[in-house]
């Protein structure tokens, strides 16, 4: 199945020109990839944060930190491959009611790219890592370009696919200040932000949150996990 694919990069595109993606474009994702969450359909002031690449031994802590100061929560989708040595860090995580995602087992190659089976041993083995942290339920393959038959596998192994509304292209722009600007711009009931950590990448997050997360509390927004956000669906 093409079009999710074909969705996803025409979502990656028009997001990174210099005004907000229009959100019809991501409503019709939405709708023709309902298997992958975007965002959910609410009028409520919720909004969920997600944190990719980590764990990291420096940068997850500091991002800790400002969730903890601003009483909001994230799901972090966390490479495997970055656990070991970090199993305290993560331990952290958890236990300030935060949630873990499964962002395979390294940053590259994009999941795309891997052959069906190979697809599945990623997720797999991932999984025998994460999951021994807690229960993990969402999955976003790297570099968020997906397949109807990469969707099947995570569904048979118990995972939802996620990628997101707010993409402010942390990963190439190299100040806090445009993260945030792009990021308060875009938020609005039912979202989904996206951000990346590690390095100076993490830096800039740990920065922008903190512009980010007083500002959209107020709005009177509460800053969740994909759960979180998800169970307001779910209970309709």
């Amino acid at each position: 199945m093409r079009l999710p694919v074909l969705v996803s990069l025409l979502i990656s595109l028009v997001a990174m020109l210099p005004a907000c993606a229009p959100f019809w474009l991501v409503r019709a994702a939405d709708a023709v990839t309902a298997d992958c969450l975007f965002f959910v359909e609410t009028e409520e002031p919720v909004i969920a944060l997600t944190i990719d690449d980590g764990p990291d031994p420096e940068t997850t802590p500091a991002i800790l930190d400002v969730l903890a100061e601003h009483d909001a929560r994230a799901t972090f989708f966390l490479i495997s491959g970055r656990v070991p040595g970090n199993e305290a860090v993560v331990e952290r995580l958890v236990d300030e009611g935060h949630e873990i995602g499964n962002h395979f087992t390294a940053e590259k190659p994009a999941s795309f790219r891997l052959s069906p089976d190979d697809f599945e041993r990623d997720l797999l083995e991932a999984d025998a890592v994460l999951s021994g942290f807690g229960n993990v339920r969402w999955a976003r393959p790297a570099d968020g370009i997906f397949t109807g038959e990469m969707v099947e596998t995570m569904e048979r192994h118990g995972y939802r696919c996620a990628l997101g509304s707010v993409y402010p292209f942390d990963t190439l722009r190299r100040s806090p200040e445009p993260i945030a600007r792009w990021t308060l711009r875009s938020a609005r009931p039912g979202g989904v932000i996206v951000l990346h950590e590690g390095g100076e990448r993490g830096e800039r997050a740990a920065e922008a949150l903190d512009t980010i997360l007083p500002a959209l509390a107020e709005r009177g927004y509460r800053v969740v996990t994909l759960s979180e956000l998800a169970a307001l669906d779910e209970g309709r």
